[in-house]
């Protein structure tokens, strides 16, 4: 998509690794389906396919384990949310791949559940002849709701084989030409009196001739726009019902069986690892609860401090924590697992430019990268009679992705805080035990559970929701051997370096058992000598 022209001193200034035998590009659909079949090859990854979209396309899921997967604690991480967040992909599938062949000791104490293309419908458009950044899959809708589906989408009217932009002279209009850089449309400030020159499209026709533009794609429901949290109702893109598409529904109803599951990372533009997300208490106390819980903020801000340290590429306008119907977010408030989410990869600060596409070229000019910008173009448009009419911009896929020679050092960098946020999870052990005898055939057991991890056993949210399983403590022994203490016993939580005591009489002589856990939290045993 983008060409480089640098010296090879300038290269390895920025420690950058280009191999001539190196693939050049983000990897078509064929390539990744291949790529994933090598991977399930793999005597510890199970590859399976959740469903096919309306496209015609696999929607994967790895299972990356050994010995008993479901019994371990697992992290989760996905790819694709947006389908012209390709860099995702690419990320969520090189991690498959180094856990495979380089982290296998890892697979001893934790499960990995990879879902490395969430948006194969629109992440086909990556190398299609019209390129254009789609979130949608391939069910047809009626966006505008005007009864034809997908009749006013975009129109490459420049011939280039891009959708960008299309400026309109209009004193009306809500937008000026940056006084940063000419090529680049801002908003008028009102607060300063300023008066709009522009109006601003993506670049398309009034097809169907409502005074609309681009407003009814040929695209269907977007994966990340159509979750039950925060679903944004009649909004396009969202569809009418959450969680109606096969992907979607697919992709629930296998979590949904997966209880070992205490941690999400998703590669999606939402970003609480470079800044945590922020506990509101007003909005904790809802009925429907749209803020973080405190206890959990607090996790956030440790994990987030894990990530900062592990990966060197420093925040700059990583503002996006969410948005309504988002995978993210579901995962927190609506799933009750830890929920984090990176786009892995961001424009660097540069010249301390505020807006981010003058920013953007001012980065991309200082590394002579070229097609990444498409320049403004005068065109004579049907719509817009009389008017000065120009098609350009910032070229689709180039701002959210990163060049793929830079992929493999991002996926390095992620795959080590991946496997050190998998160190963190739940650990219970049992000490202190205490064996006593007391007279007349009858023991006391006394020993704590101790949950040796920064991480408790559940999050707050899932210790709110109930629909994370409690850690069972089972003693093995007959019923009518324990004299006091319960058979079995239900725990909540068990907090970070927390401890919960137990206790039991039993009679007789023989050696008794204990078993406790939660598959999230991971299970521990200990016999006890009588």
């Amino acid at each position: 998509m983008r060409k480089l022209i640098l010296s090879g001193l300038l290269i390895g200034s920025l420690g950058w690794s280009i191999s001539a035998n190196a693939q050049s590009d983000y990897p078509t659909l064929t390539q990744i389906n291949q790529r994933l079949q090598k991977i399930g090859t793999n005597a510890s990854a199970e590859l399976s396919s959740l469903t096919k979209t309306e496209g015609g396309k696999d929607i994967w899921v790895l299972k990356i384990g050994t010995g008993e997967v479901d019994n371990k604690p697992a992290i989760a991480v996905v790819g694709g949310a947006e389908g012209f967040h390709v860099t995702s992909v690419e990320l969520a599938l090189q991690f498959a791949e180094k856990l495979v062949s380089e982290h296998v000791d890892a697979l001893e104490t934790t499960t990995f559940y990879v879902f490395p293309n969430m948006s194969p419908d629109a992440y086909a458009q990556y190398h299609d002849a019209l390129k254009y950044e789609r979130r949608g899959n391939a069910v047809s809708v009626d966006h505008d709701r005007d009864g034809t589906a997908g009749d006013n989408g975009y129109t490459d009217l420049d011939g280039n084989g891009m959708i960008t932009w299309m400026r309109v002279e209009d004193p009306m209009g809500e937008y000026v030409i940056s006084k940063d850089d000419d090529r680049v449309m801002v908003k008028a400030d009102r607060s300063k009196g300023e008066a709009g020159t522009h109006s601003l499209y993506r670049e398309s026709k009034d097809d169907d001739h409502d005074g609309k533009f681009a407003e009814d794609l040929t695209e269907g429901i977007a994966f990340n726009k159509s979750l039950t949290y925060k679903f944004p109702v009649f909004e396009p893109l969202a569809g009418d019902i959450p969680v109606a598409q096969k992907e979607s529904r697919a992709l629930l109803d296998y979590l949904f069986d997966q209880w070992n599951i205490f941690a999400f990372v998703t590669f999606s533009p939402a970003n609480n690892l470079s800044s945590p997300l922020k506990y509101n208490a007003g909005d904790a106390r809802k009925r429907i609860v749209t803020s973080i819980l405190e206890k959990d903020q607090a996790l956030n801000a440790m994990v987030s401090g894990v990530y900062n340290e592990t990966i060197s590429e420093k925040p700059y306008q990583q503002t996006n924590q969410g948005t309504d119907g988002d995978f993210f977010q579901w995962a927190y408030f609506h799933f009750g697992r830890l929920s984090f989410g990176t786009p892995g990869y961001w424009t660097p600060e540069f010249k301390s430019k505020s807006n981010s596409d003058a920013n953007y070229l001012a980065w991309a000019d200082s590394l002579g990268w070229e097609g990444v910008y498409t320049p403004w173009k005068e065109i004579q448009h049907p719509d817009f009679p009389g008017k000065k009419v120009e098609v350009g911009g910032i070229n689709p896929f180039v701002k959210a992705n990163a060049p793929f020679d830079q992929v493999g050092e991002i996926a390095e960098e992620h795959t080590d805080f991946i496997l050190k946020l998998a160190e963190m999870q739940p650990k219970l052990e049992i000490h202190n035990v205490k064996v006593e005898d007391i007279g007349n055939g009858l023991t006391r057991i006394s020993a704590d559970l101790f949950n040796n991890s920064p991480i408790p056993t559940h999050s707050q949210m899932g210790e709110r929701s109930r629909w994370l399983r409690k850690v069972r403590v089972d003693l093995q022994a007959p019923a009518d051997r324990i004299v006091s203490g319960d058979k079995i016993q239900l725990i909540d939580v068990i907090g970070a370096y927390d401890k919960v005591e137990l206790s039991w009489i039993v009679k007789g002589k023989e050696d008794v058992s204990v078993k406790a856990g939660a598959s999230h939290a991971g299970f521990t045993q200990s016999t006890f000598k009588l």
